[in-house]
């Protein structure tokens, strides 16, 4: 069966929750925590304004059914939507287990949203005001070019772009649901690991935009596709697809795949996904949340002497000695 919902009946649940929305948090009365009804799913929606024009959501429950949301023509703000697990589609994206969608602020078409019930759903969202974003531009109040796309006028499509949600931003999700403080110190601790992964699906958005730019002036056909194997490649950091097995994915030949994904991004595939691997690696144990071996995994590796060798050719340190080396 399917639950389906206009915009009205949207709305009127929405002021429903809020009226019987409870502070999980007698120290923040900005932090509401809402009880779904029972005839649409069993679990909650926690809302918490962090400053303003900066809201973070957590939506953690299993529908009773398939869900469908009916919306009119609207304007939309910057929105940073996370998938730790469950799917959504709506009028511009499909976002999966483990993908995140950028919404950038601009006119919203009408469109439906459909929310599967084959899965639990456990979603992080972070919704920000554009001048926000700006206000971190620098005193003369400009985004750089890369990132104007995501501010467009209220009658111009919004930007939209869905990814992978990496294991550094897993890390930063999981910390933001299960955030161990309250209070002021809670306020704080959120809106650092809010902007953290913002700021990592930003870095991503601004390696997209180069890579964009460079490849349509070559052949503007192959943007998406080239994007796309990128995004792949991150997909199977455990198990990597072959050359020719990705540029089937992607409908390219893997001539035209090997050469655009060094012109792009200014590596081979390989190239990319090993240092990227790396990368994660330096940065999972810089947190000083996980293990040698728990960090291997995450990022991919089977063979610890590999993975040692490998870590200590890019940073000069086996793993185990790195966030002692850092401490110094």
């Amino acid at each position: 069966m399917t639950i389906s919902m206009s915009e009205q009946a949207s709305a009127d649940l929405d002021q429903e929750l809020l009226a019987q929305s409870q502070c999980p948090d007698p120290q923040d009365e900005l932090d509401l925590l809402m009880r779904l009804p029972s005839w649409l799913a069993e679990g909650c929606f926690q809302e918490i304004a962090l400053r303003e024009g900066l809201e973070l959501s957590i939506l953690d429950c299993r529908l009773c059914d398939r869900l469908e949301f009916a919306y009119s023509e609207r304007e939309g703000h910057l929105q940073f939507h996370f998938h730790l697990s469950g799917e959504h589609r709506d009028g511009s994206t499909k976002v999966g287990n483990l993908e995140y969608a950028l919404y950038g602020a601009g006119l919203i078409p009408k469109e439906t949203a459909i929310c599967p019930d084959r899965y639990s759903v456990l979603e992080v969202s972070i919704s920000m005001q554009p001048e926000v974003l700006v206000s971190f531009a620098g005193q003369n109040g400009e985004l750089p070019p890369e990132f104007r796309h995501l501010v467009r006028p209220a009658d111009q499509k919004y930007y939209t772009r869905v990814g992978t949600v990496l294991p550094i931003m897993q890390q930063i999700l999981w910390q933001i649901v299960r955030c161990p403080y309250s209070g002021l110190a809670k306020r704080i601790y959120l809106e650092a690991k809010a902007l953290e992964v913002v700021a990592l699906v930003l870095e991503h958005e601004r390696e997209v935009q180069q890579g964009r730019r460079v490849l349509h002036a070559l052949q503007p056909d192959c943007v998406e596709r080239i994007c796309r194997a990128r995004e792949i490649v991150l997909q199977h950091l455990d198990r990597p697809l072959s050359l020719v097995d990705l540029a089937r994915r992607v409908g390219l030949n893997d001539c035209t795949l090997k050469r655009g994904f060094r012109r792009v991004f200014g590596k081979t595939v390989f190239g990319y996904l090993r240092d990227y691997r790396l990368e994660q690696a330096r940065l999972l144990l810089l947190s000083g949340h996980a293990s040698v071996a728990e960090v291997m995994q995450a990022v991919g590796f089977v063979d610890r002497g590999h993975f040692a060798a490998a870590f200590r050719k890019k940073f000069g340190v086996v793993p185990k000695d790195y966030t002692k080396a850092q401490s110094y």
